[in-house]
């Protein structure tokens, strides 16, 4: 039975220690979070099958491990001083600020990715929306830059000032041609880190969905300008479908949210559904032969990273059904992006929102550095024998935004003996216990021969657990809500014929094998 609550989730991460507000007691800042023994060790998995598929797998990507504290020089250079803001609106008399797009969308129901400031501003208007908690005025839309600012060393001057990272990408720019020249690399190639990113939010909100700090996962892909459809490995993804919404679709829907909202009438709700039931129907589903064919996505090395994450993400176990490949409009691009895509995912309760986006940068972020440093930002290219500024592909996400899209793909409940119980149907390659030990009884010898056979895993590499406390079923049920897939049992006959059973967390069948093979029969699971 799947759950269509997000919030029995994000209890689940609070009651199990998975994830939970920073300086609990305290109760200070909103936006920030930490991860506890369960939750540390998933987010960890998720990263290290990024770094695994797309750095240690390849030949064509290179690794960076940056600073997160930047000179203000770097963020001018990059357009974030002046165009890395959001929508901010304050009430007039009790001061409270919100995100103006997150306001319209909660009150009117309607989805507004994408929308400029001026059309936020004449929404506002239009329906006098007031301060959700005074029901006072609002101000005009004004733009909030979302970098933290501070000062390095004893004197805080202009000189001084440096921000808190907002993303990972600028390390990759700015070091280029230190870690080019290093690695030997020829086009195209890219370079990939994993690290901290800041983003001081107006109204951080859905738990660890959009948070104030949080973890990127970031390749630049750095490609000739003259070769952005030369890109063989996308053949290996021809026959991979996905459901595709293009900017003009979503263009046609646009025109005519702004009829139906001059139009509102009481049945709000049926007009929210009848639009989202609108915009699911004239989503495609398409191959990548087919959406670089007919040039739905603009060249090909955009097309496959866009198949190699969204292939990843099924490894992952996200379902399929519930993701999809939505094209950026023209006012929502970035000031760095040719052509954006996100792939984006249903969530429960929300619909539709970013998973992770995949940018065409062109050649912005290498020229505006080499501009605005004096440095020389080209690369020799062997082949031609002349010096060319790379276009980049740049596949962005947060392993926050994911930890938290995978427990909610994962989460079920399913009814056992007339009640209720959770289960996370987490892949093995991410769980973040492998297998549970357990003795059926506490004596008799049974502790000591599981705490063997626990000893015996650890050793072959699996990271387990050790559980004797309740009864066999308590201890299903909680190994269950943490996701882990396989458990492993010691009864009485394990005594006599030295074997266990093992039970599969996604059918509860279960299966007697020898202690002897035990860890290379896991191990075979783990690889199916």
């Amino acid at each position: 039975m799947v759950s269509d609550s997000v919030e029995e989730v994000i209890n689940l991460c609070a009651r199990r220690g998975l994830v939970f507000q920073n300086s609990e007691a305290y109760g200070v800042f909103a936006g920030f979070f930490d991860y506890g023994h369960y939750g540390a060790l998933l987010k960890r998995r998720v990263e290290n099958a990024f770094w695994k598929r797309f750095v240690e797998s390849r030949e064509d990507v290179i690794a960076l491990e940056s600073a997160i504290l930047n000179p203000a020089s770097v963020w001018k250079a990059s357009g974030h001083l002046n165009s890395f803001n959001d929508p901010l609106v304050e009430c007039v008399k009790c001061k409270t600020r919100f995100r103006a797009d997150h306001l319209i969308e909660q009150e009117l129901k309607i989805n507004v990715d994408g929308v400029s400031h001026a059309r936020l501003q004449e929404l506002l208007n239009e329906h006098k929306l007031a301060c959700p908690k005074c029901k006072s005025a609002l101000s005009e839309i004004k733009s909030f830059n979302l970098m933290f600012k501070t000062s390095v060393g004893a004197v805080a001057d202009e000189t001084s000032t440096a921000f808190l990272r907002p993303e990972t990408a600028q390390a990759m720019f700015v070091n280029f041609k230190t870690l080019q020249l290093a690695s030997r690399k020829q086009l195209p190639f890219g370079i990939a880190q994993v690290g901290r990113g800041f983003r001081n939010e107006i109204s951080p909100r859905n738990f660890i969905f959009r948070a104030r700090e949080f973890t990127m996962m970031e390749i630049e892909f750095f490609v000739h300008p003259e070769k952005l459809d030369d890109c063989p490995q996308l053949e290996n993804h021809f026959n991979l479908k996905a459901n595709v919404l293009t900017a003009e679709e979503q263009e046609k829907t646009k025109t005519q949210e702004k009829t139906k909202l001059r139009e509102k009438t009481a049945r709000e709700k049926q007009e929210k559904e009848k639009r989202e039931k609108q915009e699911t129907e004239k989503m495609e589903q398409k191959t990548f032969k087919e959406l670089v064919e007919e040039k739905t996505i603009g060249t090909k090395w955009h097309a496959y990273w866009l198949a190699e994450f969204l292939s990843w993400f099924h490894e992952l176990g996200l379902k399929p059904e519930k993701l999809r490949l939505r094209q950026h409009v023209k006012d929502e691009l970035s000031h760095y992006s040719r052509e954006t895509w996100d792939v984006e995912y249903d969530y429960p309760q929300w619909g539709w929102k970013e998973l992770m986006g995949v940018a065409n940068r062109g050649d912005y972020d290498l020229n505006a550095h080499s501009k605005h440093s004096g440095k020389d930002f080209t690369i020799f290219e062997e082949e031609t024998k002349k010096r060319v500024t790379p276009h980049v592909i740049e596949p962005s996400l947060g392993s926050d935004r994911l930890v938290f899209t995978l427990l909610i793909n994962a989460f079920e409940k399913k009814i056992e003996g007339g009640q209720a119980k959770n289960i996370l149907k987490l892949a093995p390659l991410i769980a973040p216990i492998q297998a549970s030990v357990f003795p059926l009884v506490n004596k008799d010898g049974l502790p000591e021969k599981a705490r063997e056979v626990f000893e015996t895993l650890r050793e072959a590499g699996f990271v387990v657990e050790y559980d004797e406390k309740g009864s066999i079923g308590k201890r299903y049920a909680r190994a269950d809500e943490i996701g882990t897939p396989f458990a492993v049992t010691i009864d009485y006959d394990s005594l006599e014929k030295n074997d266990v059973t093992i039970r599969f967390r996604d059918s509860s069948a279960q299966e007697r094998v020898d202690i002897e093979k035990l860890a290379e029969f896991l191990k075979k699971e783990f690889q199916c």
